[in-house]
């Protein structure tokens, strides 16, 4: 009788214990299923806003770039432009004589069949005075002049909203008046090419700065080539003035 009252009293003061014991293991061994799902929570949240940021750079990019194309085409979506130009050009007057600085006005139209392609046409007016040194008739600094008539291509091979690269290559007519301030010598006397027509050309790379979408800067440095006298002329210079733009293709 009294071993069975203390198994009882050992029963009584086991139970709590083992039931404490049990609660701890529970917990301990839920913790860790508790804690995963949170840190796999935490890292996708981590990943959205990584996402997200490069979401919103993207859209901001391409916001841009499609202003930047909205602004090139309404520049240069114009059907015509016109220049008004002032030149110069170092060009030979005749086989045996130095080069004369002449100085000139130009104009012209340009028709674009797109943004970048168009059909030039292109007047100019050259005028300079050549030295050709003491000779019989006293006359040692006569005018001379010469005028162009070409046409061709033109082409854009870079375009920005503020400016652009273009090319154009010209081909056409030229006229001398190289005896008119001879006073009735002939400028053949004076070592200069005989008056008459000759075949131009010229290439030249244009470089533009805009001042709106519709008026523009140019300078276009270029070699232009004449025949007279039966000989090749190649004269350095460049043209710059403004461009004017208007129509819509």
């Amino acid at each position: 009788m009294y071993s069975f009252r203390r198994l009882a009293l050992a029963l009584a003061l086991g139970l709590p214990a083992a039931h404490l014991a049990f609660a701890q293991a529970a917990s301990s061994s839920s913790n860790p299923a508790e804690s995963a799902p949170q840190a796999s929570q935490q890292q996708p949240s981590a990943e959205a806003q990584n996402q997200g940021a490069i979401s919103v750079q993207a859209r901001i990019h391409a916001r841009r770039e499609q202003r930047r194309i909205q602004a090139i085409k309404e520049v240069y979506s114009h059907l015509y432009e016109a220049n008004l130009d002032m030149g110069y050009a170092r060009f030979i007057p005749g086989p045996n004589l130095q080069r004369v600085t002449y100085y000139a006005w130009n104009t012209g139209l340009t028709r674009y069949y797109s943004q970048r392609l168009g059909a030039t046409a292109d007047f100019r007016g050259y005028y300079g005075t050549a030295f050709v040194g003491l000779n019989s008739s006293s006359i040692t600094r006569p005018a001379i002049s010469t005028y162009t008539l070409m046409g061709g291509p033109t082409y854009r091979f870079y375009m920005q909203p503020r400016y652009s690269i273009s090319g154009r290559a010209l081909g056409g007519y030229a006229l001398g008046n190289f005896s008119g301030d001879t006073n009735g010598f002939g400028s053949k006397t004076l070592g200069i090419y005989p008056d008459g027509g000759s075949f131009a050309a010229s290439v030249a790379v244009s470089g533009e700065y805009n001042l709106s979408p519709a008026i523009g800067l140019r300078l276009s440095p270029e070699y232009l080539f004449t025949g007279f006298g039966s000989t090749m002329q190649y004269s350095r210079g460049f043209t710059a003035g403004f461009v004017f733009r208007f129509g819509k293709q």
